[in-house]
């Protein structure tokens, strides 16, 4: 009777486990999928560049830049590094911000626009820090530490 209960028990916990399992994948979109995929992550991008020339903060650090390039790029770069299947291609980040001399103000700034575009875009708050946590690894690049 003993061997039966545990039997039974460890049962009831195998399928309990593979329940969960099941639910986390149905229940927890990827952050590729939480930004939209990649036309999600585009508006994004799109919006990013609109605070960017509306903020005097750094929009000097991005005149003359092709507005065209930078938002492939950067659409690109956001959607590999959050797990979608686009590759980054463009140059890399010390490379690209070695002449700009980004303060920690303008470097600030820039987190604070791209917040703006996600929550405008009704991007959830865990997927927002997410994305930064991701990005927070090239801040010594783009800052030329």
């Amino acid at each position: 009777m003993k061997h039966m209960f545990q039997a039974l028990l460890l049962i009831s916990l195998l399928v309990l486990s593979a329940c969960q399992s099941m639910d986390d994948k149905t229940s927890s979109p990827s952050l590729y999928e939480q930004l939209g995929e990649r036309s999600g992550i585009a508006t994004i991008v799109e919006d990013l560049l609109y605070l960017i020339v509306e903020d005097d903060r750094i929009n000097e650090q991005f005149a003359g830049i092709d507005v065209r390039q930078f938002h492939t790029n950067l659409t690109d770069q956001l959607c590999e590094l959050s797990g979608g299947p686009c590759s980054y291609s463009g140059r890399e980040m010390r490379e690209s911000h070695a002449d700009m001399n980004v303060t920690d103000t303008q470097f600030n700034a820039l987190a604070e626009n791209l917040i703006l575009a996600m929550e405008d875009n009704n991007i959830p708050t865990g997927a927002q820090n997410r994305l930064i946590e991701k990005l927070v690894p090239l801040y010594p690049q783009i800052r030329n530490l």
